[in-house]
């Protein structure tokens, strides 16, 4: 069962007071409420800002750094938290029951009726200018050259969990097996190198809210969805400065 805010002890509702007030605006600008929206005592904003989104902004907009330059859009409303995705993340990454490579997050919205409660699915960002790699003093976490993606060295992490400290999205665990931090990393070691060009959690979702794809190409589905102006596009807290590869918006249909 997930929480929201209104029933967390006080030790989960820790830091729920430090939402900023540029981050409930944009929250309400958005439609979406903060009730519920947390992740490791932290919360979790998204906001509407197409304008500082990393994929709409400048010289960018058609040419970028990595090919293919991996990313995710999400349909937030099409989500109905059957949780289908985390089961083949599960499964396909050997991932622990006490780690996450994604997770649903649960928040809720008023409602003509009272409240409406809807879903965030979070994983880690693959941030193009990554905290995580910049804190990281033995280099075990990475940007790989060639696609973008944020990698971990496990044979050069040392537990330090630096790199937890830096991320702004929660989006990391200590994995006691092989005592290195673990994350997702678009099923790349499991799936992507091996010639597949899908994520296990988006092949695993039955309401097209996961759109995996290379955001270079602009026949993909995920650029043409980014780099459209019919509806909002927008990251997790841009303010962090790291320019996420992963993006939200209201629900497309199949195409």
């Amino acid at each position: 069962m997930k929480k929201n805010i209104s029933n967390l002890s006080p030790a989960d509702n820790e830091g729920t007071e430090n939402i900023s007030v540029d981050e409930r605006r944009e929250f309400l600008k958005m439609g979406l409420a903060i009730t519920g929206v947390f992740c490791g005592g932290t919360i979790i904003s998204a906001t509407s800002a197409v304008s500082r989104v990393f994929a709409s902004a400048g010289a960018y907009a058609d040419k970028y750094p990595y090919k293919p330059h991996y990313s995710m859009v999400l349909q937030v409303d099409f989500c109905i938290d059957c949780e289908l995705c985390m089961e083949a993340c599960v499964e396909t990454n050997s991932v622990p029951d006490y780690g996450w490579r994604t997770k649903i997050l649960e928040y809720e919205k008023p409602h003509a009726i009272g409240v409406k409660r809807e879903f965030i699915p979070i994983l880690c960002n693959q941030c193009n200018l990554p905290q995580c790699a910049r804190v990281c003093p033995t280099r075990a976490t990475y940007k790989d050259r060639t696609h973008g993606i944020v990698m971990m060295d496990r044979k050069k992490c040392i537990g330090c969990m630096t790199c937890q400290l830096g991320c702004p999205y929660n989006a990391r665990y200590f994995n006691e097996v092989f005592h290195a931090v673990d994350k997702c990393d678009f099923c790349y070691k499991v799936r992507l190198s091996a010639g597949d060009n899908n994520t296990s959690c988006s092949e695993a979702c039955p309401a097209d809210v996961r759109i995996f794809g290379d955001l270079a190409d602009p026949r993909s589905r995920v650029y043409r969805m980014v780099h459209q102006l019919e509806k909002a596009v927008w990251v997790m807290r841009p303010k962090s400065g790291t320019k996420p590869n992963i993006f939200y918006t209201k629900g497309w249909p199949l195409s």
